[in-house]
């Protein structure tokens, strides 16, 4: 009597379809990490809580007049006063405060200035 079967089990494994999966899953997350370019900007929830972190404010009026906190600069003279109020601070942060109907242009200025300076940067919403 012959009991021993016809059919052999293999006990090696093929790496081919695991590679594939691998490759897969590096493909589909350096296609979806961030971008190193990208401005790092604090955007608050409409219903959100103030912060404590302010430490100038930077205001543009649809009349396209703009303030550092409570004084009235040239366009050409933004850099330099920021870079004068947030010398020596250890998290310099400036929030944003664009009255609507302004230039979208005007608001992209003031974070690239703050992009170049390593500044964070904070857009202030109206509350809900």
């Amino acid at each position: 009597m012959r009991l021993k079967g016809r059919n052999k089990v293999s006990p090696e494994f093929s790496m081919s379809s695991m590679t594939d999966i691998v490759f897969l899953l590096l493909v589909f997350f350096m296609l979806t990490s961030n971008s190193p370019n990208a401005l790092d900007l604090l955007l608050p929830k409409a219903k959100g809580k103030s912060t404590n972190t302010q430490n100038v404010a930077v205001s543009i009026k649809k009349n396209l007049e703009i303030y550092i906190d409570s004084d009235r600069i040239r366009e050409g003279q933004i850099e330099a006063k920021l870079k004068a109020k947030l010398a020596g601070q250890s998290e310099p942060t400036i929030i944003l405060r664009a009255e609507e109907g302004v230039p979208i242009e005007k608001a992209v200025n003031i974070m690239d200035i703050a992009n170049r300076n390593k500044y964070k940067i904070i857009l202030a919403v109206r509350p809900q």
